[in-house]
C-alpha cells in the first residue's frame, strides 16, 4: 500500500463508536480533573518565572519543534497533521507516575500536568488550528473537512471545559468521593481508547499492516525529540537533575488519547492522523518506562561509583 493512500483513507469504525465519542472525551477530561487540587499549583506560586518557562515548553515549544520536524522530513499530510495534534495536546497524568519511577520531581510534574490539563479547554483547539495552518499540507486536512475556527474552538472548548470544571469541583468539595471514583473513570476512558484502536485496526487491517512500521518510526523520532526538548529546557531553566528528569517526561508524554478522539470525532478519522495519534498513545508509554528504567540504572551506577570512591 502506498503511504499517500493514508491521506484519503477514512478510518471505518463500528457505528456505535460514533455515538460514544463525545462521551469518551467527557469521561477522559473528567477523570483527569478528579486528580486536580489547588495545592497542585503551589510550584507556580513559588517559582512563577521558572514555571512559566516550563509550561511554555509544553504549550509552545513542542508544537514549534513538531512544525520544524514536519518541514524537514515532510511526511504525508495526514501524518503531519497527526503529529501536530499530539503536540498540541496537554500532558498526560501517566507522566506523574513515570516521573516518580524515574526519581524525578513529582510535585513539579503534578503542577505542570495540572496546568496543561486546565488550559487544554482553550489552548488545545486554538493550538491545533494555529500550528496546522503553518504547514500547508496539514492545513489542507482541516480545510477538507470544512472545520470553521470559531465553532470548533467554542464547541471543543465547552466539551473539554465542562468536565474539567465538574471534576475539579468534585475533587475540591468531595475529595474522598473523587479518590474513589477516579479509577473507575480512568478505566472507562482507557477502555474507550483501546476499543477505538481495536475497532479501527479490525475494520482497516490492510492499512495498518502496510504502514505500521513507517508510522512507528516517525512516532519514535518525534517522541525522542520531545524528550530531548524537555531535558534541554529543564537544563536551560536551571533545574536540578530531578527537575530535568521531570521536564523530560512532561514534554515527552502527551495525552495522545485525547488527540486520537479529536481526530476521529472532528476531523473525519483521516488515516494517517489516526495511525499517528494511536501509535503515540502506545509508544510514549513504552519509551517513557524504558527511559525511567535508564535513569534508575544511572542512579545505581553513580551510587556504586561513590561507594568505590569512598573506599
Amino acid at each position: 500500500m502506498d503511504m499517500t493512500e493514508l491521506d484519503t483513507w477514512q478510518i471505518s469504525l463500528d457505528p456505535r463508536f460514533e455515538l460514544i465519542m463525545p462521551v469518551g472525551l467527557v469521561v477522559m477530561m473528567f477523570a483527569v480533573a478528579l486528580a486536580l487540587k489547588i495545592e497542585d499549583f503551589a510550584f507556580l506560586r513559588r517559582y512563577p518565572a521558572r514555571f512559566a518557562g516550563a509550561a511554555s515548553s509544553q504549550i509552545v515549544g513542542l508544537p514549534l519543534l513538531t512544525l520544524i520536524l514536519v518541514w524537514i522530513i515532510q511526511p504525508i499530510p495526514s501524518i503531519a497533521f497527526g503529529m501536530i495534534v499530539v503536540a498540541c495536546c496537554p500532558g498526560g497524568n501517566v507522566s506523574n507516575f513515570i516521573t516518580h519511577l524515574a526519581r524525578g520531581n513529582t510535585a513539579l510534574s503534578v503542577s505542570l500536568t495540572a496546568t496543561s490539563s486546565l488550559a487544554a479547554a482553550l489552548v488545545t483547539p486554538i493550538s491545533i488550528l494555529f500550528w496546522s495552518s503553518l504547514y500547508p499540507p496539514a492545513a489542507g486536512i482541516v480545510e477538507a473537512v470544512e472545520v470553521e475556527a470559531g465553532p470548533f474552538i467554542l464547541s471543543m472548548g465547552a466539551l473539554l471545559a465542562l468536565p474539567i470544571a465538574a471534576g475539579m469541583a468534585v475533587r475540591h468539595y468531595h475529595p474522598a468521593i473523587a479518590v474513589r471514583i477516579r479509577p473507575v473513570f480512568m478505566i472507562a476512558a482507557l477502555t474507550i481508547i483501546v476499543a477505538l484502536v481495536a475497532s479501527g485496526v479490525a475494520r482497516n487491517p490492510q492499512m495498518f499492516m502496510a504502514t505500521g512500521l513507517v508510522v512507528l518510526a516517525i512516532a519514535a523520532l518525534h517522541n525522542a525529540l520531545a524528550f530531548g526538548l524537555g531535558w534541554v529546557t529543564g537544563r536551560a531553566l536551571g533545574f536540578d537533575a530531578k527537575g530535568r528528569r521531570t521536564m523530560t517526561f512532561e514534554v515527552g508524554i502527551q495525552n495522545a488519547g485525547l488527540g486520537l478522539m479529536i481526530v476521529i470525532a472532528v476531523f473525519g478519522g483521516t488515516g494517517g492522523a489516526v495511525a499517528m495519534t494511536g501509535t503515540w498513545s502506545i509508544w510514549h508509554l513504552i519509551s517513557g518506562l524504558l527511559l525511567a528504567a535508564g535513569f534508575r540504572a544511572l542512579d545505581g551506577w553513580q551510587a556504586r561509583g561513590q561507594v568505590k570512591a569512598a573506599e
